[in-house]
C-alpha cells in the first residue's frame, strides 16, 4: 500500500477547481458574461439544460469551501481567475468588486495556510471578446496580455504560483473544431487560427509573469492521453501518430521551441505554410518552470478513411471490454505511466505536476454517505503509477486530484460528478465523500 510519505516530504498535494464551473453569481457583483454563460443558454448544448448561473456557490462560500481542503489535508489549492469578472468586456475597464473577490480568496487561503496555485485562462472567455472573432482573431492576444499584465500586479504579490492556461487543446478543439464546447464553433479555419493565436498566449502569459512577479514559479497546463494503436497495421499506426500530433504535441513543441509538429501530418504543414496566422515562431516559446499534466484516458485508435482529415476512429474502452468510469473513460494506470514519461522526454522539461486526475462515478447519498469505492481504487492505481514514474527519476513534484466538489461539467453540466466532495445544487450543502475520506487518511499517515 502506497503512503503520501513515499512521494517526499516536499512533494505537494493539492485540489483544482475552476471558476466557471464552481463560483456561480455569474451575472452579479459587475461580472460581464462568459462564453459558457452564452452558450449555456442555447437549447441542446448542455445536459438536461442545466446552466453556470449559481454552479457550486463558491462566489459566497468561498471561505468554507476553503476550510474543506484544509480539512482533507490538502496544502495546494488550485483555482482560476475568471477573466469577465475583473474585466467585464475582456479589457478596457477594470471592475473593482470582481479584483477584490480574488483577494479575499486569496487571503484566506494564506490565512488557513493553503498555497494558492492560481490559473490565469480555464475557458471562460469574456463574451465580448467572442464577438470580436474570441480566439480565432490576432487581436485577443493584446487583451489577453492586459488580463494577465493586470492579475500579476494586483495579487503577484502574495501568488507566487501560476498557470497561464489550462488545456489549450481541449478548448480550441472543443469549442472551436467541433463545436460541442463553448463557443461553438466549427471547421479547421477555426481551429488553426485559434491554436496559433493560444499559443502564442501561453508564451506571452509567461514572459509577462516573470517581469511582473517577483520568484515567480510560472508553468502551464496540457490535456494529454497516452494514443494507442488498435493493430500494428500500418494504417492504425499512422491514424494514432496523427492523433498524438493533435492531442499531445501541438501545444507543447512550440513552447519549446521546436515549431508545430508538421513533419508528422501532412494537415499541419499545409496550414503552416497557407495559414496566415501560422508565424510568430519565436514569440511561441518560452522556458517554464513547470508543465502541468492533466490526464483521464488514453485513446485506443483505428484508421478510418470516412473520418475527415484525421481519418482516426477512437475505439471505445466498453466496446473493447475495458474498465471505464462513469463518463466511458477507461481506466488505464499503465498508461498514465507512459504519458508522464512522454513528456518528461522532451529535454526542455524539467519539472512536472501532475495539474489534474480524477474519475467520475455514478454517486449516491444514503444516510447522508457516499460509499465511492471505485473513486478510492481509482485513484490509488494512479498515484502508484505516478510514485512508479518519480521513483524511476522523473522529476515530478505534486499532485492536484479533480476536483474539491461536484460541479458544472462543461456539456455534461451537473450529470457528471468528479468531486471529493458531494455538492447538491439545490441546497448546496456539501457532503464529503468516503474518497474524500480517503485522502484525508492518507495525507495525514
Amino acid at each position: 500500500m502506497i503512503k503520501a510519505s513515499d512521494f517526499g516530504n516536499d512533494f505537494l498535494w493539492g485540489v483544482a477547481t475552476a471558476a466557471a464551473q464552481i463560483e456561480g453569481a455569474a451575472e452579479s457583483y459587475g461580472k460581464g458574461l462568459s462564453i459558457w454563460d452564452t452558450f449555456s443558454r442555447r437549447s441542446g448544448k448542455i445536459k438536461k439544460g442545466h446552466q453556470l448561473t449559481t454552479a457550486c456557490d463558491f462566489y459566497h462560500s468561498y471561505k468554507d469551501d476553503i476550510a474543506l481542503v484544509k480539512l482533507l489535508g490538502f496544502k495546494v489549492f488550485r483555482f482560476s481567475i475568471s477573466w469577465p469578472r475583473i474585466l467585464p468586456t475582456g479589457k478596457g475597464k477594470v471592475n473593482k468588486d470582481g479584483i477584490l473577490f480574488y483577494h479575499q480568496v486569496i487571503d484566506e487561503c494564506l490565512a488557513q495556510e493553503i498555497v494558492p496555485y492560481v490559473t490565469l485562462y480555464h475557458w471562460d472567455l469574456p463574451d465580448a471578446l467572442e464577438d470580436e472573432g474570441g480566439w480565432t482573431a490576432f487581436s485577443v492576444n493584446h487583451s489577453f496580455n492586459q488580463f494577465v499584465r493586470l492579475c500579476a500586479k494586483e495579487y503577484g504579490d502574495k501568488v507566487k504560483n501560476w498557470i497561464v492556461l489550462n488545456e489549450p487543446f481541449g478548448f480550441t478543439s472543443l469549442g472551436y473544431m467541433l463545436g460541442v464546447h463553448a463557443p461553438g464553433k466549427t471547421g479547421l479555419t477555426n481551429f488553426f487560427s485559434a491554436v496559433h493565436h493560444t499559443a502564442i498566449a501561453q508564451a506571452d502569459g509567461g514572459r509577462i509573469l516573470r517581469a511582473e512577479v517577483k520568484d515567480a514559479n510560472i508553468g502551464t497546463s496540457f490535456s494529454c492521453s497516452e494514443i494507442i494503436p488498435y493493430t500494428e497495421r500500418e494504417s492504425d499506426l499512422l491514424a494514432a501518430k496523427r492523433v498524438d500530433c493533435l492531442m499531445n504535441r501541438l501545444f507543447v513543441e512550440p513552447l519549446l521551441g521546436m515549431g508545430y509538429p508538421t513533419a508528422d501530418w501532412e494537415v499541419l504543414e499545409k496550414f503552416s505554410i497557407q495559414h496566415s496566422t501560422w508565424r510568430h515562431t519565436e514569440r511561441l516559446t518560452f522556458d517554464f518552470d513547470f508543465i502541468g499534466i492533466q490526464n483521464y484516458f488514453p485513446l485506443t485508435i483505428k484508421y478510418n478513411t470516412f473520418v475527415p482529415v484525421v481519418q482516426a476512429w477512437e475505439v471505445k474502452a466498453k466496446s473493447r471490454k475495458r474498465p471505464h468510469t462513469a463518463m466511458g473513460w477507461e481506466i488505464n494506470p499503465n498508461s498514465f505511466y507512459n504519458i508522464i514519461k512522454q513528456f518528461s522526454a522532451y529535454p526542455g522539461i524539467r519539472n512536472i505536476m501532475i495539474t489534474e486526475n480524477g474519475a467520475a462515478y455514478h454517486d449516491k447519498v444514503i444516510n447522508q454517505k457516499i460509499n465511492d469505492q471505485e473513486r478510492i481504487d481509482y485513484f490509488q492505481q494512479y498515484l502508484a503509477a505516478v510514485l512508479k514514474a518519480k521513483q524511476e527519476g522523473l522529476n515530478i513534484t505534486g499532485y492536484m486530484a479533480w476536483t474539491l466538489m461536484d460541479n458544472f461539467e462543461w456539456a455534461e453540466g451537473f450529470n457528471a460528478r468528479f468531486g471529493l466532495v458531494y455538492n447538491d445544487f439545490k441546497t448546496q450543502q456539501r457532503i464529503i465523500k468516503n474518497s474524500g475520506l480517503w485522502f484525508k487518511d492518507f495525507l495525514s499517515r
